[in-house]
């Protein structure tokens, strides 16, 4: 591999991360509302083995990338259980049954099913993420290496990276959203909220999908749907952290 090749992997690989980086944010938000029932030391854990799933997965994906491209049943299955439990939170937070569904949560949710749901989650998430990793890849120039999975090995190796390192960054984000909402109890409601949100962010997806589309295939990528999204997601970050705040100088001086 000569030295403009080499700087044109690396590039791409930069470009890759930063994507995966940014697709992180919303993630690390849903694995942190799913573990933080748990004790702190089993949150580390369920988030350690969840993402170790998800990495076997990723790693299986890309042989099977050509495949998963038509599976846009997984997108309409995350976000019917993103909005699932994004609704149950705020409809039983408004009823006044927090410490009942508290309790269900201890009861219902264990630590492998707590695991598992985790493992879910990503799975919904991963698609498109690895789509955008195979598009920006197959520009590369071929290696000559061979190929895996039907794909050149240096651009097979670049997928690979972007997704670990994608995984290693939602790790680390998820254990500082945990802390986050433990110090700020009142944050909860608007986390519920972004998770709501990155679920009508997948239907999007799915709609748009070239097998149903319901919407147009290029909707997703537009710089409308890309303002809407993350004005949404601004605003609910500025009210949940307006309300936290004042909530928690009202405690401080009670």
């Amino acid at each position: 591999m000569d030295t403009a090749m080499l700087l044109e992997y690396g590039w791409v690989l930069l470009v890759l991360i930063g994507l995966e980086g940014i697709l992180a944010a919303d993630n690390a938000v849903v694995m942190a509302v799913m573990v933080k029932h748990l004790p702190e030391k089993q949150q580390k854990r369920a988030l350690f083995y969840g993402l170790l799933g998800a990495f076997v997965f990723r790693f299986t994906a890309l042989f099977l990338i050509s495949f998963l491209a038509n599976v846009w049943q997984v997108q309409a299955l995350g976000a019917i259980y993103l909005l699932y439990i994004a609704i149950s939170h705020i409809v039983k937070h408004a009823k006044g049954k927090e410490n009942a569904d508290k309790t269900k949560q201890k009861s219902g949710s264990g630590f492998w099913m707590t695991v598992l749901k985790v493992e879910v989650a990503d799975i919904a998430f991963a698609i498109d993420s690895m789509l955008a990793a195979v598009a920006l890849a197959i520009t590369l120039p071929r290696t000559g290496w061979g190929e895996i999975g039907g794909i050149d090995t240096g651009q097979f190796i670049v997928m690979f990276l972007g997704g670990l390192v994608g995984l290693i960054i939602i790790r680390f984000a998820a254990t500082q959203f945990v802390k986050l909402l433990k110090n700020y109890p009142s944050l909860e409601t608007a986390a519920f909220l972004i998770v709501g949100w990155v679920g009508v962010k997948l239907v999007i997806y799915t709609l748009s999908h070239e097998s149903l589309a319901i919407i147009p295939h290029a909707f997703p990528e537009s710089k409308l749907w890309k303002f809407i999204f993350w004005g949404v997601m601004i605003l609910i970050i500025v009210w949940g952290w307006l309300i936290s705040v004042r909530q928690k100088k009202k405690q401080n001086q009670s």
